[in-house]
């Protein structure tokens, strides 16, 4: 088909300059049937042919049906059936078909039975998308593989994304609770994936038990939850293709950063500076398309939700507690005794008889022990403050560090280690206060300030050392250590 130019020139050169079709056919170099054509139509366009009769596929169709009702159980994932194969079963039957023919058949097959797709409304504080994305980042200079939530207001479309360590349940609720303290509203819906933090179960074809959790979180809030058809993630697209953007635009080159904190607040700055300025195709800007959500967003309960997942657990006799898979320690104090454990999705905390501790949140099958919890047993165990005493020191800080290098310097690490011990048992709460520096304080006879283990080793710091250079205290289990000054 030509275009709009050559059909001018056409018709001008047989009107106007009076040329026969047989020259304008060779200066054009095009066929005298296609000058004919564009002598009856004054514009480039397609004959719409009758279509033809096609006897073979009307003889072959049925067969190619019950060849494809025959294999229908027996075609499944990457196991698809291709027009060579099926060509190839026909042939070897004595079926006289051509493999274009075949070809041809299958796609007019496929086409039929493709799905047609809506395009939909979105309403104001109506519809919020939400799923999860897998993303790379480095953390202190390590590549981790971490979970991007992502929950999309469908009709202003401003974004919340927040990044989490697991793609577990506490850090799907942890995500809804964040995305609707930021938002300041509730939307009506969210569309879900059915994933197992909010499906327990499929019942029947369009039935679905939810988790006790989302059940909780969703009544709290008041918002109904939707899902899309299993496979069909395109149902809620407009999450999907988002996810995939904001890893390309602003999660790429890899982030890197000191915590996953930082890095979601530094991503969630570039998405909000991105979307403020953002205008559609029609003119309205997304800000006041917002206002319009906000306007219709439910308000927010006077309570937000508890997105931490309670757990009971006993403490053991090494006063250790087992939380999803991973062993933390608690205060020796709450050895044998039941705690409360609520798992956040960076933190867990512990909680005993009024008492409360907060620990990070490790990987299943990792330890997390923080010996400060056995400062009692300790005073009483020198010979396991010698095995732990690097760990411990560490702990405490300053300083701890250089008065266990130089117990250990002047006495050796098993004296060294009842030293340090018996300096515990004389008074556990100062090993606490290890930040403020008072040792001096809490062990001499009299005031010290706080200037270093040297001062307090070597006569109150005088250079050079003196008459009680390089003494250590003299322990007494009745009245503790006894620096000489």
């Amino acid at each position: 088909m030509l275009k709009m130019e050559p059909v001018h020139v056409i018709r001008h050169k047989y009107y106007n300059e009076k040329l026969s079709i047989r020259r304008i056919a060779k200066e054009m170099d095009v066929d005298r049937k296609t000058v004919r054509k564009y002598l009856r139509r004054s514009e480039p366009g397609r004959d719409v042919c009758v279509a033809r009769a096609r006897p073979t596929m009307a003889v072959v169709g049925p067969q190619i049906e019950a060849v494809l009702g025959e294999w229908a159980g027996r075609l499944e994932g990457k196991h698809r059936l291709t027009s060579t194969r099926l060509y190839r079963h026909l042939h070897e039957t004595g079926v006289q078909v051509g493999e274009r023919t075949v070809r041809r058949y299958l796609e007019e097959k496929r086409r039929r039975a493709a799905e047609v797709y809506i395009p939909l409304v979105h309403r104001p504080g109506d519809e919020a998308q939400v799923d999860f994305f897998e993303v790379l980042v480095d953390i202190a200079g390590f590549r981790r593989k971490v979970w991007k939530f992502l929950m999309r207001l469908m009709y202003s479309g401003r974004d919340f994304v927040r990044l989490y360590e697991r793609c577990d349940q506490v850090s799907f609720l942890d995500g809804h609770v964040r995305a609707f303290e930021y938002w300041e509203g509730v939307p009506c819906r969210g569309v879900y994936d059915n994933l197992s933090s909010a499906v327990k179960r499929r019942v029947g074809l369009n039935k679905r038990e939810l988790t006790d959790r989302f059940l909780a979180i969703s009544s709290h809030y008041i918002f109904e939850p939707c899902f899309a058809r299993p496979g069909e993630g395109h149902d809620k697209g407009g999450v999907e293709g988002r996810g995939k953007t904001i890893r390309l635009q602003h999660l790429t080159p890899i982030l890197a950063g000191k915590s996953l904190g930082e890095l979601s607040e530094r991503t969630m700055g570039e998405l909000e500076r991105q979307w403020a300025g953002k205008v559609l195709k029609d003119g309205r800007r997304c800000v006041d398309l917002f206002q319009e959500d906000r306007a219709r967003l439910r308000s927010l309960p006077p309570v937000p939700f508890e997105a931490r997942a309670p757990h009971s657990a006993s403490v053991s006799n090494s006063s250790t507690v087992t939380v999803t898979g991973a062993v933390y320690s608690v205060p020796e104090q709450w050895a044998r005794l039941d705690v409360m454990a609520y798992v956040g999705p960076d933190d867990i905390r512990f909680v005993c008889r009024g008492e409360t501790v907060v620990r990070e949140r490790s990987l299943s099958g990792h330890k997390q022990i923080r010996y400060r919890d056995y400062l009692g047993a300790l005073s009483r165990k020198p010979q396991a403050v010698r095995q732990v005493a690097p760990e411990l020191v560490g702990e405490l800080g300053e300083p701890y560090g250089p008065l266990w290098a130089l117990l250990v310097q002047t006495h050796g690490e098993r004296q060294g280690a009842r030293h340090l011990g018996g300096y515990s048992g004389c008074n556990p709460g100062a090993w606490r206060r290890a930040s403020d520096g008072g040792i001096g304080r809490s062990a001499g006879r009299r005031p010290v300030q706080s200037v270093g283990v040297a001062a307090v080793y070597s006569g109150g710091g005088r250079a050079g050392g003196g008459k009680g250079a390089g003494r250590v205290a003299k322990y007494s289990h009745r009245s503790g250590p006894r620096i000489g000054l």
